[in-house]
């Protein structure tokens, strides 16, 4: 049989007659690729909260998994958010004295921390410890056939391995932001007050005063999609996790930048959505 030629057909559907690179397929086949990706990634995420919602709930691996998810990540949550709140401080004060506005430093470190920067900090700093941690746990057991064995024993990966996961994360990240809200709005009075020569009560009580209860639940809200997001993201790329520790890593490394990219566009989509219905 002549090979050559069949490799020859292959070799001159990827480019053209003269050897040169083919765009339109290129862009075609990746299109097709993305289209075929975000459809098994969807039906994935189907499955997971399909099964995180119906019984049965393995309760102790759910708070095993919040244990890891919430507590462990409070050092990097809460320093990230002291620093956010500093910095946003700062900025604020610097381009409100160019217009005499220095006195809606509050109101506005306030309402950036509920509404967006609390929650979208928390969500990137934990698709990078979280995400890529699940991917990792679940890559290493799919690569050594423990997942396979599960199913051998009519053990149901999702509702052992995967729900729990998921809740954890959803349960957990609004707590998360919670802490990250309070401690970011801390970090700014911080600065303000001691760097800015702010009076405290004066500031404390314009924060009070501009704080909404809908501010705080918008921030709430993000942090459940985050929370589902970052878990299935994880949960996904470790499942298809390739043989070897090249496989888990970059299993681990897709999960990482996809929950951090998902994150920001589920925050635009839903800041828009807010804005919209006025909440």
């Amino acid at each position: 049989m002549n090979y050559s030629r069949g490799s020859d057909i292959v070799s001159n559907a990827t480019t053209g007659k003269q050897g040169f690179p083919n765009p339109l397929q290129w862009i075609g086949a990746a299109s097709l690729g993305l289209f075929s990706e975000v459809g098994r990634l969807f039906i994935f995420f189907l499955k997971v909260m399909a099964t995180a919602f119906t019984p049965r709930w393995y309760l102790a691996q759910v708070w095993k998994q919040m244990v890891n998810i919430g507590f462990y990540s409070l050092p990097v949550v809460g320093l990230s958010a002291v620093f956010i709140g500093a910095a946003l401080a700062l900025n604020i004060y610097e381009g409100g004295s160019r217009y005499g506005a220095e006195q809606f430093v509050p109101s506005i470190v306030v309402l950036g921390i509920t509404r967006e920067l609390g929650a979208t900090i928390t969500g990137l700093m934990l698709a990078g410890r979280v995400s890529a941690g699940i991917s990792a746990e679940i890559g290493a057991m799919r690569v050594t056939e423990q997942i396979d064995a599960l199913e051998t024993l009519s053990a149901s990966p999702f509702r052992y391995l995967y729900a729990p996961r998921f809740l954890a994360a959803i349960i957990a990240l609004p707590l998360l932001v919670l802490v990250a809200d309070i401690i970011g709005i801390m970090g700014g009075w911080l600065v303000s007050v001691y760097a800015l020569d702010f009076d405290s009560t004066t500031y404390i009580r314009n924060t009070m005063d501009f704080l909404t209860n809908n501010d705080v639940i918008v921030g709430l809200i993000k942090a459940v999609v985050f929370g589902a997001v970052i878990a299935t993201m994880g949960c996904y790329q470790g499942d298809r996790s390739e043989a070897g520790a090249t496989g888990v890593g970059r299993a681990a490394t897709l999960a990482m930048v996809g929950a951090a990219v998902l994150v920001l566009a589920t925050n635009y989509i839903m800041s828009t959505l807010f804005v919209e219905i006025g909440l």
